[in-house]
């Protein structure tokens, strides 16, 4: 897996999206679908209608970068979107991740992984 900069934004289109699109056909779906400039630099996942492909569109400055996956067995399932009639949802690095691996993220739950301590007070 490659690492990605903590300030990289990633959407995820929750409609299907034909597969047989390229640069170009994404890049019209990410303004049409997500309301983003494509050229951002962020990264923009879409799923296709089977849920056994996934393709990742990006522009790095030069250019647009597609990566492409195809699970041999079973399905991509999406995380939730917080309402039903969202047209996209935003992961962070880690779900991406898990994303790929067809790992399904419909019921993980994010627990704390800090507490803050409350400050010792001075006493002069």
């Amino acid at each position: 897996m490659f690492t990605l900069p903590p300030a990289l934004r990633i959407y995820v289109a929750t409609t299907p999206a034909d597969m047989r699109k390229s640069f170009d056909g994404l890049s019209a779906a990410v303004a049409q679908l997500i309301g983003q400039d494509p050229t951002s630099g962020h990264l923009f996942v879409f799923r296709n209608r089977r849920g056994d492909q996934i393709r990742v569109l990006f522009w790095d400055r030069t250019g647009y970068c597609i990566i492409a996956k195809r699970l041999a067995r079973g399905r991509f399932h999406l995380p939730l979107p917080a309402s039903p009639d969202a047209r996209h949802l935003e992961v962070d690095a880690a779900e991406l991740g898990l994303l790929l691996e067809g790992i399904d993220l419909s019921d993980a739950q994010r627990r704390k992984r800090f507490r803050l301590l409350p400050r010792p007070s001075r006493t002069a």
